[in-house]
C-alpha cells in the first residue's frame, strides 16, 4: 500500500509542543503564554504522551519542576533537548504518513511562512526529535519541498484539503510550477485528491491563510469552517465566498460534504491596534478529546457546540488562548500530533 499522511484523529502516542522561552518572540508575555502550554499539557497528559521540546537544560529543569504542580501526569511526558527559534511545532514538527503497517515520518523544509523570521533551529528540530524519540522501526524522508503542517488537512479518504494562497505562494516553492507543486504533494503524502481554496483568511494571520485557521475536516464527509456573520466586519465578503465553495466541493465519490459552521469571535486587538487572528478552528484532536481555543468571548460556548456535532465520541475541552493570539497563532498552530507507533518506548 501507499504511504499516506494520517488524519488527525488516527490513534495517537502523543503531542509535540515546542517549550516557550525568554528568547522567543513570547518574551514580553512568556508568563501568560506558559500557563496556556501547561492548561495544554495537563490535557494531553491526562490521555496519552507529551513531548516536550526544550531549547535548554536550565529550560528543561524549569519545566519538569513545574509540570507537577499543573497536573500533569509525569509518567506521559518526555523530553527532547533542542534548540529553537520559536514555538509554532505545527509548522515545523515532523508530518507523518502509514501504509497500514508501518509508519514514515516526512521532514519538510520550515522557513518561517516564506521567510518572514528566523527559521534555521525550528528546521532542524525533526532531526533531534527522530535521534532522541523516534521508533527505530518507522522510516524517515527529508524533502527540500518548503510545507508547513498547519497549511494541509487530510480525511480517512486520502482527500487533501489547503489554500492556494498559502502553498502556491511564490514565498515557498518558486521555482515549481502550480501542477509541479500539486504533484508533490500527492507524492509526498499519498494524497488521492487535493481540493483547493481561493477564498479565506485572517487579519493578522502571517502564515498567507493556513486552511487549519479556516476549514478543517472531521470523520464521515465532515468540513468543519467558520462563517463570519457580520456584515461590518471586513471578513465578511471573503468568507461568504470561501462558504460557497465549500457547498460546491465534492468528495472522490461526487458526494457533497456535510458543513458544520462555526462562530465568529469578536474582534481581538492588542496594544498596538492590530486585529489578532482569533478562530475556532483552530482546535486540536487527540484520543478521546477535542482542545478548542476559547478567548472569553459569548460565542465560545457555542463553537464548543459545533464542533461537539463533528465529535461527538470526544469530550470537547476549552482552553483559554487569549495569550496565544497574542503572536498571531492559537491552539492547534503550538501542537503537532504524533500518530500511534511514533514513538521508541511507550
Amino acid at each position: 500500500m501507499t504511504f499516506r499522511l494520517l488524519p488527525e484523529w488516527h490513534r495517537q502516542d502523543a503531542v509535540m509542543l515546542t517549550w516557550p522561552h525568554e528568547n522567543t518572540d513570547w518574551a514580553p508575555n512568556l508568563s501568560a503564554v506558559e500557563h496556556v502550554y501547561f492548561e495544554l499539557s495537563k490535557h494531553i497528559s491526562q490521555r496519552q504522551k507529551l513531548l516536550l521540546v526544550m531549547d535548554n537544560s536550565e529550560l528543561k529543569e524549569s519545566v519538569k519542576n513545574q509540570l507537577p504542580e499543573h497536573g500533569v501526569n509525569m509518567d506521559h511526558v518526555i523530553f527532547v533537548d533542542a534548540p529553537c527559534n520559536d514555538t509554532w511545532a505545527r509548522d515545523h514538527g515532523p508530518l507523518t504518513l502509514s501504509d497500514g503497517k508501518q509508519l514514515k515520518v516526512l521532514d519538510c523544509q520550515f522557513t518561517a511562512w516564506g521567510g518572514k523570521y528566523e527559521a534555521d533551529k525550528d528546521n532542524a528540530i525533526n532531526a533531534h526529535v527522530f535521534t532522541q524519540a523516534l521508533n527505530k522501526n518507522a522510516t524517515t524522508e527529508q524533502s527540500n519541498f518548503i510545507l508547513e503542517g498547519g497549511a494541509i488537512e487530510i480525511n480517512e479518504h486520502g482527500v487533501l484539503l489547503s489554500t492556494r494562497a498559502c502553498v502556491h505562494n511564490k514565498n515557498r516553492n518558486a521555482q515549481m510550477t502550480s501542477e509541479q507543486i500539486d504533484n508533490s504533494l500527492k507524492s509526498l503524502l499519498g494524497a488521492e485528491h487535493i481540493l483547493w481554496l481561493n477564498h479565506g483568511y485572517l487579519a493578522g494571520d502571517d502564515t498567507d491563510s493556513h486552511i487549519d485557521t479556516l476549514v478543517r475536516f472531521a470523520p464521515n464527509n465532515t468540513l468543519v469552517y467558520v462563517r463570519c456573520d457580520d456584515p461590518q466586519d471586513e471578513h465578511y465578503q471573503e468568507l461568504g465566498k470561501m462558504a460557497d465553495e465549500l457547498v460546491a466541493l465534492r468528495g472522490l465519490q461526487g458526494e457533497a460534504y456535510e458543513l458544520i459552521a462555526l462562530p465568529w469571535p469578536k474582534a481581538a486587538f492588542n496594544e498596538d491596534g492590530e486585529r489578532l487572528p482569533a478562530t475556532y478552528a483552530n482546535y486540536l484532536i487527540i484520543n478521546n478529546a477535542v482542545l478548542v481555543p476559547t478567548y472569553n468571548d459569548p460565542h465560545d460556548e457555542v463553537a464548543l457546540s459545533q464542533i461537539g456535532k463533528a465529535y461527538p465520541d470526544r469530550d470537547i475541552i476549552g482552553v483559554d488562548c487569549r495569550a496565544l493570539i497574542e503572536q498571531f497563532g492559537s491552539l492547534h498552530c503550538v501542537t503537532m500530533q504524533l500518530p500511534y507507533g511514533f514513538l521508541e518506548n511507550k
